[in-house]
C-alpha cells in the first residue's frame, strides 16, 4: 500500500508519531543524498579505467537501482507530507 491509498480516518498513528516518522525518513533521505554526492566527488577523482571498472560491478548496479527507488521514495514523501498537513489541519 502506498500513501495515496491510505484513508486518513483509518490511520492508527497520532500526529506526534507521524511527525517523528517524517523526521526520521527525511534524515535518512538527506544522509542518502550526502552519500550520493560523496560518490560523485570520489568518481571524479578516479581515472577513466578505474571508473569504467567500477561501473561494471554488481555493487554499482545496486547503487543505480537504489537511486531509482529513491526517486520514487521522494515522490511518496511528498504525498506523505501532504497527508500529514491534512491530518494537522483536520
Amino acid at each position: 500500500m502506498n500513501v495515496t491509498q491510505i484513508d486518513k480516518n483509518e490511520l492508527d498513528i497520532d500526529m506526534p508519531n507521524a511527525k517523528l516518522a517524517y523526521t526520521i525518513i527525511q534524515s535518512l533521505l538527506e544522509a542518502n543524498e550526502a552519500l550520493s554526492d560523496l560518490l560523485v566527488v570520489a568518481a571524479h577523482a578516479l581515472d577513466e579505467d578505474v571508473t569504467k571498472a567500477l561501473t561494471m560491478t554488481n555493487e554499482w548496479q545496486k547503487y543505480l537501482e537504489s537511486k531509482r527507488n529513491m526517486e520514487n521514495t521522494k515522490a511518496q514523501i511528498e504525498k506523505f507530507t501532504e497527508a500529514l498537513r491534512a491530518m494537522d489541519n483536520g
